[in-house]
């Protein structure tokens, strides 16, 4: 061989070797690139929207300073280093039970003061009086307190008598009469016509929509049902975080924009397109709290109603009361209504007070039914309305 093949040669060897070396560096550090967890970005794709050139525009509005409809990306499954477990929450049954218990222990004005003032001895004017003063502290409110006073003292006339378990009897039928049992208390939470239910839950701030969603979300799971999560609250910093909690905690995706100021019918929806596209069972959207005399705030809520309604018909419009509230809780009440057709009433913070009466005063302001109450403070405190159990709670 001559020195110039020997020198070629070694040149060809050495070579080789550098090839190999840079390949094995390459693979290093790509694995230790798939062992931190990083993704690389990726440019969010350009959604299409269906509709006339005015609904597009409209769409892509958006709030003042904020993203339009056509890019705003929710995070449907955000990569975590530890995936949380997934809880398996009770069954309506468990929480109707604890719905009575503590209904019961909350409410001993209305219904223990109530029988003692129907069965004592002398039931004269003052007496009438106090019954009518015991049912208006409850929230009953006039018209419907005084239709119960009315019916009472008939019978009391007409039977003569008034031994404390008929007159319980009495109170539970007219209770019950009021309260109407023949109301749908049912929600939406099933396909229909090869789309998800969509359930908008709306309300005034400090009434704990987000955490009734969350809540929301654990019932509909107890019936295994397919549910995904629009963090549509886009003015409350923490709101899209807790939300995403709430469905991670039973396994549930939530649709979420991270950019400060995000339009919410734009994550609105994405959320209900999200959920078609996975062929969810349902889809809960939770809204920014509105304060219910303030005319721009309520024609933006209207704005999120008008560009889900592009994407899918809306099944439910849930609106969150605090039953603390008496007679402001009413006003809000109607005006939502007036705004967003609301199909059912949702009472939080029902455990705890005498106002019990809230119930038959805000469905006769509406003519929707109360739906589900709020019981605590705990992730299963969201049971759906039974209004013989809650009779039976108040005269218990």
């Amino acid at each position: 061989m001559t020195q110039i093949q020997v020198v070629i040669a070694l040149a060809v060897v050495i070579a080789l070797a550098g090839i190999v070396l840079f390949v094995g560096l390459l693979r290093g550090r790509a694995g230790r690139r798939g062992k931190s967890g990083t993704l690389p970005e990726q440019q969010p794709p350009t959604r299409g929207f269906a509709g006339s050139e005015s609904d597009r525009q409209e769409a892509s509005a958006g709030s003042e300073g904020g993203p339009p409809v056509g890019t705003v990306e929710p995070d449907l499954f955000e990569a975590s280093a530890t995936a949380p477990s997934i809880e398996r929450p009770e069954s309506a049954t468990g929480r109707l039970q604890r719905l009575r218990a503590r209904l019961a222990r909350s409410n001993t004005v209305l219904g223990k003061g109530l029988l003692s003032l129907l069965s004592s001895g002398g039931l004269d004017e003052r007496a009438w009086e106090d019954v009518e003063d015991t049912l208006l502290s409850s929230d009953l409110g006039v018209e419907a307190t005084q239709e119960l006073v009315d019916s009472l003292r008939a019978r009391v006339t007409i039977e003569g008598t008034r031994d404390e378990e008929t007159v319980r009897g009495w109170l539970r039928e007219d209770l019950l009469r009021l309260v109407d049992r023949s109301m749908d208390r049912s929600i939406a939470s099933s396909r229909a016509e090869g789309r998800p239910a969509v359930v908008m839950v709306v309300g005034v701030n400090g009434t704990g929509k987000t955490t009734t969603v969350g809540k929301l979300a654990r019932v509909f799971v107890a019936q295994d049902k397919d549910v995904v999560l629009g963090a549509a609250d886009t003015f409350r910093a923490a709101a899209a975080d807790q939300l995403q909690t709430w469905g991670e905690r039973v396994g549930v995706p939530t649709v979420r924009s991270d950019r400060e100021g995000a339009d919410p019918a734009s994550v609105a929806f994405d959320a209900v397109k999200a959920a078609i596209e996975m062929e969810a069972d349902v889809v809960l959207i939770d809204t920014a709290g509105r304060l219910h005399n303030k005319v721009g705030l309520m024609d933006e809520l209207s704005k999120v109603k008008r560009v889900v309604e592009k994407q899918s018909p809306i099944d439910e419009v849930l609106l969150v009361l605090d039953a603390t509230t008496g007679q402001n809780g009413l006003r809000q009440a109607e005006v939502f209504g007036e705004v967003v057709n609301v199909t059912g009433i949702v009472l939080t913070k029902l455990d705890g007070t005498a106002k019990g009466g809230i119930v038959v005063a805000v469905q006769r302001k509406l003519g929707v039914p109360v739906k589900l109450v709020g019981l605590g403070e705990g992730p299963d405190d969201l049971a759906p309305f039974d209004p013989e159990a809650f009779v039976d709670a108040l005269i218990s």
